[in-house]
């Protein structure tokens, strides 16, 4: 469950973690904004924010390494935005500046959800009227991302125990084959949980 968010890193005590679910969001948002609609010559507006969010990372107390971590398995999405940009015709602005608008965005979202617990994070957009579907789809997610990574984890675990050989093949197989049945259980339990909840009269 190394990719799940670290509860321990929201329940920290430091001056970004004390500060107000609502204010971390709102300055969260500002930034983002404010980072996607500047042109892309101002250097030293990108330099300020990263400045920034760095030296809020290290204020509070939450490693670097784990966020670098985090940055690397999402860079997928960053590398696929700068390329869909760079090979656009009518796009003029450069895929090195839409991938550092993307890199400063996706830091402060990380920095506000590694310091803020995700209840907080739905009681802000809840009274910020969000849909309250969206929202009880999100709280679902959010709950059952940890339920399918313990099934995962042991899945991974029976399998490992029943091969005695490691090549790199192998490995390839059984992980493509961990995917898919994680896939088809992830829906059986979707059903189940769906079924339940409307038994209990949740619509």
């Amino acid at each position: 469950m190394s990719w799940l968010p670290h509860s321990h890193f929201t329940h920290s005590d430091s001056i970004v973690h004390r500060m107000r679910p609502d204010v971390k969001l709102a300055c969260a948002f500002a930034l983002i904004l404010a980072t996607a609609l500047a042109p892309g010559h101002w250097t030293a507006w990108y330099a300020a924010v990263f400045a920034l969010l760095t030296g809020a990372t290290l204020v509070s107390r939450v490693p670097l390494k784990f966020v670098i971590q985090r940055l690397l398995l999402l860079s997928p999405f960053i590398l696929a935005i700068a390329a869909v940009n760079a090979f656009h015709p009518d796009v003029r602005t450069p895929w090195q500046v839409v991938a550092a608008k993307s890199l400063l965005s996706l830091l402060a979202v990380l920095l506000v959800t590694l310091t803020t617990p995700f209840g907080k994070i739905l009681q802000v957009l809840r009274r910020a009227k969000v849909p309250a579907l969206l929202i009880t789809t999100m709280a679902l997610m959010h709950r059952y991302l940890f339920v399918l990574a313990d099934e995962s984890e042991r899945m991974q675990r029976a399998r490992l125990s029943r091969t005695f050989r490691k090549r790199k093949g192998i490995w390839w197989r059984l992980s493509a084959s961990v995917v898919s049945q994680l896939f088809v259980r992830a829906s059986q339990r979707a059903e189940r949980i769906y079924d339940a909840m409307c038994a209990r009269g949740w619509k």
